[in-house]
């Protein structure tokens, strides 16, 4: 099925606010409701197709000649304009299609994508590549310097290879994870990434924006799970990983990734595979204040023993709830103060027993009360429930977006503070002061990644009214010595201050690679990078 086309995933997991959170909502936010909700799809004044009929005619050769696989029809255009951001939602909500593609092409082979970029560089046609559309950065929304094309590969779903003995799979890049999990699963495998975009997001758009799952503690990040790509560019085809590292110069695996469609289209992804886990156990933990929660991480991230799981809200978020969605505003609320940790194990009996007792002992140590397993299993249970719950705020007049950034672990406390301090300036100034919470979500031996929910009025023009935010928080992250993106990626939002976080040098190095792979700039053009 295909997502909702003004908001996130399935419209019949949407849930109203409680009425206690619309009370909150008006008397600590001043947030009114706007009216109306989204326009109707079939009210939407869609152009027509940019696509002429000689194009047209080449595209539908490329993916072997049938109709169904050029869609030039109204509402497959609207389905693949832009991502799901707030800014994103809310223009598409309003009925704003100034970025809607030509067309959606699927093609369903390597070489039929090698033959699409033909076709679209021979009529000067952009072409943006399609996986979940889950993006949250304008990675889907290209500068239009010419018509583009969707490139949706949603028919290249496969399973191509799967070795037991080294334990690796060979998976097509519009392969949903939910069906990846699923077809791994028979062998008695996973790849245990689940990000909060897991039931909607693909294997190729995993690796084109590093993306970085909720279990990344035990399992890793994506790319650390990918031993080999294929990339298909208007210039030929590029194989890399023949063995899971080499000392034959620089890893090309490390350009591809993360390149975000702007050096070619990923068809198809070799992967680290682990096994099913025999258990998974996930409990709560409570620290004093965020600090705290995070000295205790930082150990059991350094020091060991490391959960497969280990997030911690700091005392906004916890006592909102957020940690835990689909409890917000009922009985479930927090009734203390302090920073909820969540802490999850998986593997075999023996091993989650062992990591569990040393693990508790050392939160315990660092002065962690333990909550039992009740939150823990309601994280679980709501962990892709945020997105929805965003819909619904939108739904009732307020505006809430997310961000997200990391940095070493002796620069958390600044960076923090920053980002925070930055928003809420903000906002505060222009006359809708904000909710701003903040998690970690992911750790590593030198550093963590820290995640922020932004809830606020709309005001007049919530799209432009946030920019501002959105730029203050923006020149906080790297003033603190922050990354830009640990985990959304680039796409244009954060664009120009990728820029400034790589260097001119570094950045006309990636232009070089651009300019050889894809001479015509047809692929995605000003994501990523700046266009020539």
């Amino acid at each position: 099925m295909d997502m909702l086309w003004s908001g996130w995933g399935d419209p019949a997991k949407a849930a109203p606010l409680p009425d206690t959170v619309i009370a909150l909502l008006r008397d600590l936010l001043g947030v009114k409701p706007q009216g109306g909700g989204p326009v109707g799809l079939a009210d939407i004044d869609v152009p027509a197709s940019l696509l002429d009929p000689a194009a047209h005619r080449t595209l539908l050769a490329a993916v072997g000649g049938d109709e169904a696989h050029v869609l030039t029809d109204a509402e497959p255009r609207i389905r693949h304009t832009r991502g799901k951001s707030t800014p994103d939602l809310l223009r598409i909500r309003a009925g704003d299609v100034e970025d809607i593609p030509a067309a959606a092409v699927l093609p369903a082979s390597h070489d039929e994508v090698l033959a699409v970029l033909g076709a679209c560089a021979e009529h000067g046609l952009s072409v943006v590549p399609f996986g979940g559309g889950t993006s949250v950065v304008g990675g889907l929304a290209p500068e239009q310097q010419r018509p583009f094309v969707a490139l949706d590969l949603r028919r290249m779903d496969g399973l191509l290879a799967l070795d037991p003995v080294s334990r690796t799979a060979t998976l097509q890049p519009g392969l949903r994870a939910p069906d990846a999990e699923a077809l791994l699963a028979e062998h008695g495998f996973t790849l245990g990434h689940f990000p909060q975009s897991y039931e909607w997001a693909t294997i190729g758009g995993f690796a084109a924006a590093r993306s970085s799952g909720q279990a990344s503690a035990g399992y890793g990040r994506f790319d650390d799970m990918v031993l080999g790509l294929t990339l298909a560019t208007p210039e030929g085809t590029i194989d890399v990983g023949r063995a899971p590292r080499s000392a034959a110069g620089p890893d090309l695996r490390q350009l591809i990734l993360g390149s975000e469609g702007a050096f070619g289209v990923i068809t198809s992804v070799t992967l680290r595979l682990r096994p099913i886990p025999e258990t998974r156990v996930y409990e709560g933990w409570r620290f004093a204040s965020f600090e705290e929660g995070a000295a205790a991480l930082r150990r059991l991230a350094q020091d060991g023993p490391r959960p497969t799981v280990l997030r911690l809200s700091d005392e906004t978020e916890t006592l909102i709830g957020l940690a835990q969605p689909d409890a917000i505003g009922g009985s479930g609320a927090q009734q203390s103060a302090g920073c909820q940790a969540i802490v999850g194990f998986e593997g075999t009996e023996e091993d989650t027993t062992y990591r569990r007792e040393r693990a508790a002992a050392v939160l315990r140590d660092c002065g962690g009360k333990y909550l039992g397993a009740e939150p823990g299993e309601k994280w679980a249970h709501g962990r892709y429930s945020a997105p929805y719950l965003r819909d619904s705020l939108l739904d009732a007049g307020a505006f809430a977006e997310t961000l997200e950034t990391a940095t070493f672990w002796s620069g958390v406390p600044e960076l923090y503070t920053s980002v925070r301090d930055a928003l809420t300036t903000a906002l505060t100034e222009a006359g809708t002061p904000p909710l701003v919470m903040c998690h970690i979500s992911h750790v590593y031996e030198n550093g963590a990644s820290l995640y922020f929910t932004v809830v606020s009025a709309q005001g007049d023009d919530p799209v432009a009214h946030w920019a501002p935010a959105k730029h203050a928080a923006n020149q906080a992250i790297l003033a603190a010595g922050g990354t830009i993106s640990h985990h959304h990626g680039v796409g244009t939002d954060h664009r120009d201050w990728y820029v400034r976080e790589a260097g001119l040098l570094g950045i006309e190095a990636l232009r070089a690679v651009k300019r050889r792979l894809d001479p015509t700039g047809l692929l995605n053009p000003g994501v990523l990078l700046p266009t020539d």
